[in-house]
Order: structure tokens, then C-alpha cells, then sequence
């Protein structure tokens, strides 16, 4: 599966941005799909995810602040990013995880997100 994401940028802290990400593949054989981030010097962490049934899963640190959706009929997943931090700072990756069994993973190449304060 091949991911292509896009809408990353520079930013004021207090703004929004909206992220978007193309799966090459059916999103209705995906299970997952979901947006990780990686700041200088630190790990990646899962920001959000939107699961196939429905359910959502985001990070505390951007709960109520990040809302994420997929669009099946054009596989695609989005994130839409309000209020943003400084903290928010980033390489974002789309990521999608298949149903086939077992499960596979796959990651877009990253998407540069700076907010300035």
C-alpha cells in the first residue's frame, strides 16, 4: 500500500492545519488509519487513528484539539488540527494497517507540521 500525505506547513501558534492522506489501496480493506508524529530527539507517537468499525483512539495531548476522520469512498484519511502548540511540532506520518491476516503495516513518507509561537 502506497500512502501519500499532504497539508503540513508552517503555522502561528493558535492555528489550524489539515492533514490528508491517499491510500493507494481500497480504504475498506484497511482496519486502521491513523497519523503518528516524531519532534527532534524524540520517538514517534501515535497522535490519532480511526479504526474501520468506527471507534477513534487520539493521544491525550491532543484530545479535544485534533479530530480525525476517513472517507472510505475516496481512501482517505484526515486530521484536522486546531489550536495548535508549539509541542505540535513535527514529522507526521499517515499510517494504515490492512486486515489481512496477519495484519500488515504501512507508512507515508512524512509531512513536515511547524508551529511557531
Amino acid at each position: 500500500v502506497q500512502l501519500q500525505a499532504s497539508g503540513g506547513g508552517l503555522v502561528q501558534a493558535g492555528g489550524s492545519l489539515r492533514l490528508s492522506c491517499v491510500a493507494s489501496r481500497s480504504a475498506r480493506s484497511l482496519d486502521e488509519m491513523g497519523w503518528y508524529r516524531q519532534a527532534p530527539g524524540k520517538q514517534r507517537e501515535l497522535v490519532a487513528r480511526v479504526f474501520s468499525v468506527g471507534g477513534t483512539d487520539y493521544a491525550d495531548s491532543v484530545k479535544g484539539r485534533f479530530t480525525i476522520s476517513r472517507v472510505n469512498s475516496r481512501n482517505t484519511v484526515y486530521l484536522q488540527m486546531n489550536g495548535l502548540k508549539p509541542e505540535d511540532t513535527g514529522v507526521y506520518y499517515c499510517n494504515v494497517v490492512t486486515m489481512t491476516v496477519p495484519p500488515a503495516n504501512y507508512w507515508g513518507q512524512g509531512t513536515q507540521v511547524t508551529v511557531s509561537s
